[in-house]
């Protein structure tokens, strides 16, 4: 049977990255669509043949939902997603699932006094380069990492609700759950402890546009973290093992081995040789595959397998940021 789904947020990312699936997947049934914008809801009636609401708590009541997939502004996420849960509904809450440590706990207590799943949607996890990275660690091939950058640089100017800190906005939240979860991810294990800066720079509103995070993991793995403003940066991915180090520059991957002339002449410095693998080309989207990713939610509705993000780990990722955030305020080491 197909997922009977309703769509809360029916903008940007409601419309196109989440409706989309449902709408060409055998797996889900579009049962209703809830925005307070007239537009948005005149546009989903010309695509979908389905029940269209303005208020969230009316299509709580009337609609029969295996599945709630909020795409709202971020500060109404973790309480939409509560409603949603205590009316008996399983959610799908897109990044950031929470805006602080205290909400992701609530949804977490909430989702297990109501037995219903909670769906923390982190589809960076799916990302095409995390999934290559993975392989190229575990093959040894640059030897024990200890150090991961990862970045991203834009210049954009937003003139949206996401430059308010009173919707939630910023590009902590916004980014975070991307380019801090990855690394984190990758490392492996819990982060023990954060210094981090933020900074306005180019946008307008009160809240963040730049963050700069240094990570210490429990297995002793730096992970730095950014997002900067700059008409071009770093690799998106720097990844330093004592073996060797690689690249990742969009979708282009590169692996550089070192090697060391053996001598044991201690007034000789061992000039490192390096060496370049290779380069290869990266297939598939590095913030994951939108349909794969849906295919895997209805199976972890229905019950026929695990969802792939634990509570845990998503509620991790949200101390991780709360830790940024303090950092940034007090100008001290936070440990997690």
């Amino acid at each position: 049977m197909p997922v009977k789904t309703a769509v809360l947020g029916y903008g940007r990312s409601g419309s196109t990255l989440h409706a989309g699936p449902i709408e060409k997947l055998d797996d889900f049934q579009m049962t209703a669509v809830c925005d307070i914008d007239p537009r948005a809801l005149e546009q989903a009636n010309k695509r979908f043949q389905c029940n269209l609401y303005e208020d969230y708590q009316d299509m709580l009541v009337k609609e029969d939902l295996d599945l709630v997939v909020i795409v709202t502004r971020s500060h109404q996420h973790a309480p939409m997603a509560i409603d949603c849960m205590k009316a008996g509904k399983n959610v799908l809450v897109t990044k950031p699932w929470a805006v602080n440590v205290e909400e992701a706990r609530e949804m977490i207590r909430t989702a297990a006094e109501t037995g219903t799943q909670l769906l923390p949607w982190l589809p960076a996890r799916w990302g095409c380069d995390l999934k290559r990275l993975r392989e190229l660690v575990r093959s040894g091939i640059i030897g024990r990492v200890f150090q991961i950058r990862r970045s991203v640089f834009t210049f954009g100017i937003r003139h949206d609700w996401q430059t308010l800190k009173e919707c939630g906005g910023g590009y902590l939240l916004n980014w975070g759950p991307h380019i801090v979860d990855q690394p984190i991810q990758l490392a492996g294990g819990r982060v023990k402890s954060v210094f981090a800066h933020m900074k306005q720079i180019i946008n307008p509103g009160d809240v963040e546009d730049m963050f700069f995070g240094m990570l210490k993991t429990e297995e002793d793995i730096t992970v730095v973290v950014e997002h900067n403003i700059a008409a071009s940066g770093l690799p998106d991915w720097v990844v330093q093992g004592d073996r060797g180090t690689i690249f990742v520059r969009g979708k282009q991957v590169e692996v550089h081995k070192t090697t060391f002339p053996e001598t044991f002449d201690p007034g000789e410095y061992r000039n490192p040789v390096t060496i370049s693998v290779g380069k290869e080309e990266l297939t598939g989207n590095p913030y994951g595959d939108q349909f794969e990713i849906y295919v895997h939610i209805a199976r972890a509705v229905r019950g026929e397998e695990p969802y792939a993000i634990s509570l845990d780990s998503a509620l991790n990722l949200s101390v991780v940021l709360a830790a940024i955030r303090q950092s940034h305020e007090t100008g001290e080491t936070v440990r997690c």
